[in-house]
């Protein structure tokens, strides 16, 4: 709606004042919204580079006016047209103008004409992205709620949209949850919400036990080369949290395709091995690190000890997005904490040359 008041200024000031380069309109929401919806400010700009020109208006109040008298006047889409202070135009969207184009959007005939134009052909929106054997926190909820939002905007302009799910369904706390589940007995299907106690049990473990520290990290080793009994016990796990997320995805009315990290594993060794051959990444201290310009500190991409992190499957995840998926969009629906490694990730797929 801003595109089109915007296109009736811009029209209005060359009309106005013919044969001029006059920049675009300068148009926002009003400040205050009992002087009207949208606001031009172009006047007293204007009135600065007329002023000394043959029949240039006495004050920016003038050239407001001319504005104003060179406003198309059919389709009535304005209304409420004042002038505030030295120059400002604030204009009201006509209720007659609403109502039509609801009712032409609401009875489905025109309403691709009046979606915007599609801002790219194939998109990929990552959101949600809740944790296996954790429950949904707010955050979640957040994500999930705005990238169901932008994933419907897109494909009502046209855009081919996969929604994907990137769970977190594996890496270190997956050695972490296993090995205490093996040694407390623990039954595989136990509900999100005694995972969750486990979970904590099994981290409180991890940072105070070194033998049970190096135990978990093995298990991440043996369930990422494949081990059935490890694979057995994550699928369950798996399976467990599974219930609990679709029945909030079911109760919003979210549809999204589960694509975890575990999806990308197969595909980390390789990728690293692709990495270090092309000179990308690099050795430092032991683990496998790309260093990205403005950054002191790499984004690591294979462990000391040979495993992979977000990191990892990250590149995995963009690379795939970009050559499988044939996405020329991707887009990440996060907090504001993961903005520092998300960005070490874009560069990195910069430098591998992925990305422009």
């Amino acid at each position: 709606l801003q595109t089109r008041v915007k296109d009736a200024f811009r029209g209005a000031l060359q009309e106005a004042f013919p044969g001029g380069e006059w920049g675009d309109a300068e148009v926002g929401p009003c400040n205050n919204p009992k002087f009207g919806d949208f606001q031009c400010n172009n006047a007293m700009a204007l009135f600065g580079r007329l002023k000394g020109t043959e029949g240039a208006p006495k004050n920016p109040r003038a050239v407001a006016q001319k504005i104003i008298d060179s406003l198309p006047q059919e389709g009535g889409m304005l209304e409420d047209i004042s002038m505030a202070g030295p120059g400002f135009i604030n204009a009201r969207i006509s209720s007659a103008f609403l109502a039509k184009h609801v009712l032409t959007l609401l009875s489905g005939e025109g309403a691709q004409s009046w979606a915007p134009a599609a801002p790219c052909t194939r998109a990929v929106v990552d959101f949600s992205s809740p944790n296996v054997a954790k429950e949904m926190h707010v955050g979640h909820l957040r994500s999930t709620i705005i990238g169901d939002t932008l994933c419907n905007a897109l494909e009502f302009s046209g855009v081919d949209v996969l929604r994907l799910n990137h769970i977190g369904d594996w890496g270190t706390q997956f050695g972490m949850l296993i090995q205490h589940m093996e040694d407390s007995g623990s039954e595989s299907s136990t509900p999100v919400s005694d995972l969750m106690k486990l979970y904590k049990e099994a981290k409180q473990r991890f940072d105070e036990d070194d033998v049970f520290k190096k135990k978990a990290q093995e298990a991440v080793v043996k369930l990422q080369a494949g081990d059935p009994p490890s694979v057995a016990r994550w699928e369950a796990v798996c399976a467990a949290s599974r219930i609990e997320f679709e029945e909030i995805y079911s109760r919003l009315g979210v549809k999204l395709q589960e694509r975890g990290e575990s999806f990308y594993n197969p595909l980390l060794a390789p990728l690293v091995a692709e990495l270090e051959g092309s000179g990308v990444a690099e050795d430092s201290e032991g683990a496998t690190c790309i260093f990205v310009e403005g950054d002191e500190v790499p984004l690591m991409i294979k462990k000391s000890d040979g495993g992979f992190g977000y990191g990892t499957t990250d590149m995995a995840a963009i690379r795939q997005r970009l050559q499988d998926e044939n996405a020329d969009w991707i887009i990440y629906v996060t907090d504001m904490g993961q903005k520092g490694h998300f960005d070490k990730v874009f560069k990195s797929a910069k430098k591998a040359g992925w990305l422009g």
